[in-house]
């Protein structure tokens, strides 16, 4: 046997000799005599051995070429497009291992074989091709791909939990309890045709998870009420931002089911909170405020209300801002309020604040599981201690409660019902709810504006004494 058939003998490849031989002559030629055949030979062998990856977890869509072994998961229909040359065709297949899963892209004659019955589904294949970050997650152009019958790969099929989905995931299907949906969103695609989006957020006794719904799907947000219990079919999972992502499109769906399905928040205590945490608070609602309305600087008018609530370690004062204070949440009520933003509040107490980027949802009683009940047992001597501090047992008159109708803090200037003119020097006190430039007050009765390089914090209970310029309070000082 002679150098170049033991090279060959040693490969682990699906090459047919010929074409090893061939490549091994091309190589000489392209190395204008540096390298005799052998040379040539182990070369291509270490580029060959190179390209074969243990696991589809170890491609990388940055890698020029790539082989490994996958079992069909599913196979997709042909479609055609336009080629500069005439037509193509393509059929997309879903693969996988123990590791996770990736698309096949087979073109033309390859496409349509795979449809005619010669690719079925728990074939598994040696597949060669070229990786790339697709739009449903990781895809490979396939070259080659062959049957390898005396393969063993062990792939679990059917419903996951939120927990096990990993990158790259395709034909996902999984339960969970809808937490918060958004509004439908559209885009114009390159070929001139308008997309829509949306996205929702969904919650298993494992975890929590972002939902995007792509066109067809993407109505399911505005159909879909907090706490429903639904079930995703055929998602895929990508990543945005270093989160994972579960998107549905054309092929999928989100149906709602009969079965209850609970939901386990992974809330941080709150007692352990601590300021500019962005975390997730999970519990029982104690109090709640009306909603307050006030002037933006641009005109626009924003609102805001402020909710209690209590796990079995402590209790906090959450700010629920614009569309969030029009959720119906009652005292009693069991909530997951997730992504709030913890801020030092009025007298150092801790606040959370719900913005736009936050999640709220009220949740049944039988599909979540929250601990109140060490906290609850400690009420009564934590509103003593507060009482007997100076403070109000009720916290209505306190940082972001100071909304509040009937304890609104009172204001000692001349603003109100009296009539104030332009350069007439007053005072106001009330409560941030914007900072910035202008800072806006409420006293619970109205609002101002005020100029001022004080630092400030919404919740915040101060006093501004200026000059009236424009409406707007020149504030000499804030107390």
């Amino acid at each position: 046997m002679g150098a170049i058939e033991e090279i060959y003998a040693d490969l682990d490849t699906d090459v047919p000799e010929e074409e090893f031989r061939e490549a091994v002559e091309q190589k000489v030629e392209q190395m204008e005599g540096l390298a005799d055949e052998e040379t040539a030979a182990m070369i291509l062998a270490h580029e060959l051995a190179d390209k074969e990856v243990e696991t589809i977890s170890d491609i990388k869509p940055a890698m020029d070429d790539v082989k490994f072994l996958a079992k069909v998961v599913s196979i997709g229909d042909v479609r055609t497009f336009e080629r500069d040359d005439g037509e193509g065709k393509v059929i997309n297949v879903e693969a996988a291992d123990e590791t996770g899963s990736v698309w096949l892209s087979f073109w033309d004659e390859q496409a349509e074989s795979a449809a005619n019955g010669e690719l079925e589904k728990g074939d598994v294949l040696r597949v060669q091709g070229r990786p790339r970050e697709g739009f449903k997650g990781l895809e490979v152009s396939v070259d080659r791909a062959e049957p390898e019958p005396d393969a063993d790969i062990e792939v679990e099929f059917g419903e996951s939990t939120i927990e096990s989905l990993s990158l790259g995931q395709s034909d996902v299907s999984v339960r969970g309890l809808v937490l918060d949906t958004g509004t439908i969103r559209t885009f114009s695609r390159d070929d001139g045709s308008e997309g829509k989006v949306s996205n929702l957020s969904l919650g298993d006794e494992t975890g929590r998870i972002r939902v995007t719904l792509w066109d067809e799907q993407a109505d399911r947000a505005t159909e879909l009420a907090a706490g429903t219990a639904v079930e995703v079919i055929d998602g895929y999972v990508k990543e945005r931002d270093g989160n994972l992502e579960l998107h549905v499109g054309d092929r999928g769906a989100v149906e709602t089911v009969d079965e209850p399905v609970e939901y386990d928040p992974d809330a941080t205590p709150i007692a352990e909170v601590e300021i500019d945490q962005t975390v997730d608070i999970a519990g029982v609602v104690r109090s709640t405020d009306p909603v307050r309305t006030f002037d933006r600087d641009d005109g626009s008018e924003g609102q805001v209300r402020n909710i209690r609530v209590q796990d079995a370690t402590d209790d906090i004062r959450i700010a629920l801002w614009g569309e969030k204070a029009d959720i119906d949440v009652a005292p009693g009520d069991e909530i997951l309020a997730a992504d709030v933003t913890i801020q030092d509040g009025w007298q150092d107490d801790l606040e959370a604040s719900a913005g736009w980027q936050s999640t709220l949802v009220v949740l049944d009683d039988d599909s979540v599981n929250i601990d109140t009940t060490e906290h609850a047992a400690t009420e009564t001597s934590a509103e003593s201690k507060t009482a007997s501090a100076g403070g109000n047992t009720n916290d209505s008159t306190t940082g972001l409660d100071a909304f509040a109708d009937g304890n609104e803090p009172e204001s000692t200037g001349t603003t109100g019902e009296q009539s104030v003119t332009d350069g007439e020097t007053i005072e106001f006190t009330g409560t941030v709810v914007q900072t910035g430039d202008p800072v806006v007050l409420d006293n619970g009765t109205e609002t101002m504006s005020v100029i001022t390089n004080a630092r400030l914090r919404l919740g915040e209970e101060v006093t501004a004494r200026g000059t009236l310029v424009d409406e707007r309070l020149d504030a000499d000082e804030v107390l």
